[in-house]
């Protein structure tokens, strides 16, 4: 039997106040879908733009309670369930959401089926939980209805060079994003996710480099672009994918930089920042793609 994806994180919000998001439809339309219902016991159904495979809702309610939520989830012609079980713990609250039947890692990062949205699509959903209940403005969300190319813009509260600094030094992104990256800071040099330049599927060609200014990625198959920009201690950060095939546009690695985003923001705004996950398991994920003690 596939072992499930399973992402714990931690939010210093009440477990009630947690519950309340994630039992809410006017809450979930602000942190995970553009559109929810939700009628306990009996229905909890999400679906819109910013869900995979999300033309119509496709969940049925198992189980709920004070702590748990339990649904079945088809997406892409597959039957998984999804829970998320919350604990207290110190001043706030454990989220630990599980789900059946994802694929391997490596196949989620070479984007070779569609279910290779699944971990990424919950680690932005959680991210933006966290952030919805701790009274912080969301990440923007996926949106599934684009084709051509993935934009998106945030502004994080820290100047540009800040921030720039942040996506290239490999020991201040570990601080964030709780990854490992590999960076020769040149115009040909290598940009890759990862201890090392080993996996052709994680690693990109630096093709433009202006520091504090832009950042243009090429991964083979697809381009990536960080422009920054701003003024008075605030920066917009504007990130684009194009270039890849619209008939399988890589939403996996987007909703990971999305969520990814949601940590940069958390990493410069906060004074006591740490960072909310907690462990990540990913059936076939090596060593060497998170940071150590996060496994």
């Amino acid at each position: 039997m596939m072992k499930p994806l399973k992402l714990r994180a931690r939010t210093s919000a009440p477990l009630p106040a947690v519950r309340a998001a994630l039992t809410d439809a006017a809450a979930l339309e602000v942190w995970l879908a553009e559109h929810a219902e939700v009628d306990l016991p009996r229905t909890f159904a999400f679906w819109g733009r910013h869900t995979p495979d999300g033309e119509t809702p496709s969940q049925r309610l198992l189980h709920v309670d004070d702590h748990t939520l339990r649904f079945a989830w088809r997406v892409h012609d597959v039957d998984t369930t999804v829970e998320f079980a919350l604990s207290e713990q110190d001043d706030g609250t454990v989220i630990a959401l599980s789900q059946s039947d994802p694929p391997q890692h490596s196949d989620a990062v070479a984007n070779t089926t569609p279910l290779a949205i699944l971990g990424t699509f919950w680690s932005l959903a959680i991210a933006n939980l966290v952030d919805h209940v701790e009274g912080r403005a969301t990440t923007p969300k996926c949106d599934f209805s684009q084709k051509d190319a993935l934009r998106a813009e945030i502004t994080v509260g820290a100047a540009p060079d800040d921030v720039y600094a942040s996506l290239m030094d490999p020991d201040r992104f570990r601080q964030w994003f709780q990854a490992n990256i590999s960076v020769e800071p040149h115009v040909g040099g290598r940009w890759a996710m990862g201890q090392d330049f080993g996996d052709e599927n994680a690693t990109a060609r630096i093709t433009d480099l202006e520091p504090g200014r832009r950042v243009g990625l090429d991964w083979g198959d697809m381009v990536s672009t960080w422009e920054l920009d701003g003024s008075r201690g605030r920066t917009r950060l504007t990130f684009v994918n194009s270039g890849f095939d619209g008939d399988n546009p890589p939403y996996a690695d987007w909703t990971g930089w999305l969520s990814g985003m949601a940590a940069l923001r958390r990493y410069h705004e906060l004074p006591d920042f740490r960072p909310i996950w907690l462990s990540v398991e990913w059936p076939g994920m090596g060593d060497g793609v998170l940071a150590e003690g996060l496994t």
